[in-house]
């Protein structure tokens, strides 16, 4: 008689079903891991009483004292900068932000068909800004939020579910952490001489939602004694380099040419968004 038991097919299926489950549950359970750690670092340095590194003093350390206030918070965003992945899908660009390596990262992820994936907790610093400057603001990773939007950087085709998801992930971090109207911008706008992102992007759409400003359909002459790179400065252009800074007003506002160089049009168009701010 032989010992050898029969398996029926359909055991066979449901244990081979629970293991592709059990292996898609855990495809991030290794990063998801690492950002526990990292999490859990972070929180040892802030329960830390006195905190450790910050003596103004390390020679004469008695002159210091340590008396915890009950008035404090966590960081608060301020900004939210949008940006393209530049990279071809939703994969590519999770991969990306799991590089140590690559060392980059954004607290949202919007892929073509509206899915969002977030990847840092909105009171964390994100590395998705870089160098860059917003008026007087030159540190925008730990004042902003980043949000990636699953676009190669090729087209100017932004399928609607995307910008559908972009537009309540805005709503809800507007409302939640009271962000100015004026401080929904782009990657192009703070990095003008580095960064061209996002191309061709329907910021009239977002403004008319109240996520950035865009200019009146009726423009007014500006005086004659308009400065028009003070302007673009008080908006928060970086004006160090002008024609990076024109260029990145244009592609923001203009769009169909972006030539470092403002035309009549351009400046009325300067000037309506200007008195705006």
């Amino acid at each position: 008689m032989s010992l050898i038991k029969t398996v029926k097919p359909k055991a066979v299926f449901l244990a081979f079903a629970l293991f592709i489950s059990a292996c898609t549950s855990n495809k991030y359970a290794v990063t998801e891991k690492i950002y526990k750690e990292k999490a859990k670092g972070f929180s040892k340095i802030i329960l830390a009483t006195p905190p450790e590194g910050q003596l103004y003093d390390s020679i004469n350390a008695a002159n210091q004292q340590w008396i915890g206030s009950v008035n404090f918070g966590i960081r608060k965003p301020n900004f939210v900068i949008i940006h393209h992945t530049a990279q071809d899908s939703l994969a590519q660009t999770i991969k990306t932000f799991h590089s140590t390596k690559a060392a980059t990262s954004a607290h949202y992820v919007i892929s073509r068909d509206g899915k969002v994936v977030h990847m840092v907790n909105d009171y964390l610093r994100a590395n998705h800004a870089g160098i860059g400057k917003w008026g007087k603001d030159t540190d925008l990773n730990s004042s902003s939020i980043g949000i990636e939007l699953d676009n190669n950087g090729t087209t100017d085709i932004w399928p609607e579910a995307q910008i559908i998801s972009l537009v309540k992930l805005l709503a809800t971090l507007k409302k939640t952490y009271n962000i100015p109207t004026a401080n929904f911008i782009g990657h192009a706008d703070i990095a003008p001489k580095r960064k061209p992102d996002p191309n061709h992007f329907p910021w009239k759409k977002l403004a008319l939602k109240g996520f950035g400003y865009w200019y009146d359909d009726v423009l007014k002459n500006p005086p004659i004694d308009f400065d028009t790179t003070n302007a673009l400065r008080l908006i928060g252009y970086d004006t160090s380099d002008l024609g990076a800074a024109i260029t990145a007003f244009k592609r923001h506002f203009i769009q169909s040419d972006i030539t470092p160089k403002l035309t009549p049009v351009d400046i009325l168009v300067l000037y309506n968004v200007y008195t705006k701010y």
